[in-house]
């Protein structure tokens, strides 16, 4: 069966996995390069020196989740099937993964880690605060044109709430740190500090609402809504302190 395809940043091409890493493996956490890593423990208490293809078997291996987790559910992912889309042998999937879950486990943080990672190369060096929070909205607006996470929903609804749940509270987080000088101004602005939690919260509630109950093509309304509130309250105060 011929490997599926994947999107570029989550994946690398398919590569043998070399003698020297064939004792069994933790797996490793999405999102970071293994070769950052100086050793890998394996289930025996060796150590296993990480390579570059023990990285693209891995990120290889999280691409075919995806495309079979789209396909056949979340619940009962055949682990031979997995191995034919993603070009690889029982025992090497089992190098680096213990157990489905262990799978999906992986699987959420490079999910997660993706998102971020490429909403901090969109935002870049953006220093003006006004073309930050538009780049941060068009991020979002192509997300939710391209995401398969409303697929994911609809064939593994379980999973894809609780990778939801578990992705919610820390992209709060993010959010307000990519958002830091957005915020910085809008308080100079007013003279009071903002809730940033608060309108973090609101844009990702929106993201997690539009997944759930499209819009269409006014997708973009609450940022876009904030973003008038946020310039009504300046607004407002800068009136006020004139008279």
């Amino acid at each position: 069966m011929p490997k599926s395809a994947a999107r570029p940043e989550e994946t690398g091409a398919a590569a043998p996995v070399s003698k020297k890493s064939s004792r069994a493996v933790k797996a490793l956490p999405a999102g970071k390069k293994v070769a950052k890593k100086n050793a890998v423990t394996s289930r025996n208490g060796g150590q296993v020196k990480p390579n570059r293809r023990s990285e693209e078997t891995i990120a290889n291996i999280l691409a075919a989740t995806e495309e079979v987790v789209l396909r056949s559910g979340a619940d009962r992912i055949s682990i031979l099937d997995l191995c034919q889309v993603a070009g690889v042998s029982r025992g090497t999937f089992y190098r680096y993964f213990s157990s489905q879950d262990d799978l999906l486990d992986t699987f959420s943080r490079h999910k997660r880690d993706s998102f971020h990672s490429a909403l901090t190369e969109v935002l870049g060096d953006i220093t003006d605060p006004e073309a930050r929070l538009n780049a941060l909205i068009a991020y979002l607006d192509t997300y939710l044109e391209q995401s398969r996470a409303r697929r994911l929903l609809v064939v593994a609804p379980d999973y894809a709430l609780s990778f939801f749940r578990r992705i919610f509270h820390d992209s709060i987080v993010r959010f307000q740190d990519q958002l830091d000088i957005v915020f910085d101004e809008w308080d100079a602005r007013l003279g009071a500090k903002l809730d940033r939690e608060l309108i973090c919260e609101m844009i990702i509630r929106y993201v997690l609402s539009e997944l759930l109950v499209p819009e269409g093509g006014s997708r973009r309304l609450l940022p876009v809504r904030v973003k008038k509130l946020i310039v009504a309250l300046t607004a407002g105060s800068s009136s006020r302190s004139r008279r």
